[in-house]
């Protein structure tokens, strides 16, 4: 009897929740994504990422969900599967502001400056009003070796920028590395107004480095570094400075701190490719190069020391096709030359090899005639420098993606 009772208990149970009554209980797509924005806004982001998830199940094409889930997924550092999202609310509705800037922001976050950069492009065209798209652009043109760019970026909003000491200093960053040294000045003059500042210790050391006075540069670095232990690209530029005056160690030391800070800095992961594959640690020498790689891709200072260490690891190939790509950007870069003829002769191409060869020994005797007795060129991050490499500005303060009630 209580067999029967039970299994009819259990019958009747079955058929209140496929009744009408229990379906209508279970939330619909706006309460979930009600629901997700709650948590989102309290905090609880592992909570909102569920509800927007499950609202996009019952609804997939709802922008606003997908949207605040990329916002969330950012929050997380879940970059690449953020960009995903708002890829595909852009795919919808390309005029969303909000969405593009979101979307670049990411991008920024996750080093990859070029494809962030060309998202800044499309929104400072859209609304040349906006600001933290301005300066996130000029900074993207910075990382990117194109002070050119952030010159005829900048320079043209100085009336609206007059007060904002971030422009002054990516401004001022820019025209000091194009040696335009009295405009550059300027700008540090006014970051000084404000009393001592990291950011004007950054841009005097700049200075100083622009004119290889390495000695002077040392100082104000430290100082920029003390004053603003946070600050990025100041513990790198004051490693370029150590280089200069042949003082590896410190550099070394240098160059770590701002990784630790800063992983995707683009000099301190070139010269920790450059410190960790002489030490023969190819594999951890491959990863910062990568990094470096990923800002500026078409930097000869990455590519020359990409195309020496896949030649150390015995990948000819790659080396091979690297060096091409530095001896077409820089004819007269001597160890390029070099290394691409050791390249060509382990392919048994002799011709080529012969022919690099002829031209190292060549640009060696111009040097000579040049400096005599100076010694052998020993690849670009020796001397304190990579080709095209520059010191990149401190990033603009990006607040977190917005999120739509």
């Amino acid at each position: 009897m209580n067999r029967v009772l039970m299994a009819a208990g259990c019958g009747v149970l079955v058929a209140l929740l496929a009744s009408p009554a229990a379906s209508q209980q279970a939330p619909d797509a706006d309460a979930l994504f009600a629901r997700g924005a709650r948590l989102h806004q309290a905090g609880d982001i592992l909570g909102a990422i569920e509800a927007y998830q499950a609202a996009l199940e019952k609804e997939p094409d709802r922008v606003d969900a997908r949207s605040n889930l990329g916002a969330a997924l950012a929050r997380l550092g879940r970059y690449d599967e953020a960009i995903e999202q708002y890829r595909t609310v852009l795919t919808h509705q390309p005029d969303q502001f909000q969405v593009r800037l979101n979307l670049a922001l990411a991008l920024y976050k996750s080093a990859r400056i070029a494809e962030a950069s060309s998202e800044l492009e499309k929104l400072v065209a859209q609304d040349r009003s906006s600001h933290q798209a301005v300066l996130l652009l000029a900074d993207c043109r910075a990382q990117m070796g194109n002070d050119a760019g952030v010159v005829s970026l900048l320079s043209p909003r100085e009336e609206e920028f007059k007060d904002d000491q971030l422009y002054a200093y990516l401004l001022g960053n820019a025209l000091l590395r194009r040696n335009e040294l009295l405009k550059g000045q300027s700008y540090i003059d006014r970051l000084f107004q404000g009393g001592e500042t990291a950011q004007a210790r950054l841009l005097m050391g700049v200075a100083h480095l622009r004119r290889e006075d390495y000695r002077a540069a040392v100082p104000e670095l430290q100082r920029a570094a003390e004053l603003g232990p946070d600050l990025p690209a100041a513990h790198a530029l004051l490693g370029r400075a150590l280089m200069g005056m042949g003082r590896r160690e410190e550099a070394a030391q240098a160059f770590a701190q701002e990784l630790s800070k800063n992983p995707n800095d683009f000099d301190s992961n070139l010269y920790m490719g450059l410190f960790l594959k002489d030490e023969g640690k190819l594999d951890e020498a491959y990863e910062h190069l990568k990094r470096a790689s990923r800002l500026r891709p078409d930097d000869p200072g990455v590519l020359y020391m990409l195309g020496a260490l896949h030649l150390a690891a015995g990948r000819t190939e790659e080396a091979r096709k690297a060096l091409e790509v530095v001896t077409k950007q820089v004819p007269d870069y001597r160890q390029a030359h070099v290394l691409l003829a050791t390249a060509y002769y382990r392919e048994k191409n002799k011709e080529e090899g012969d022919r690099h060869q002829a031209i190292a020994e060549k640009l060696r005797a111009t040097e000579q005639a040049r400096e005599p007795g100076a010694a052998d060129d020993l690849g670009p991050a020796y001397r304190g420098g990579a080709p095209a490499s520059a010191p990149s500005p401190a990033p603009p303060k990006a607040p977190d993606p917005a999120v739509k009630p």
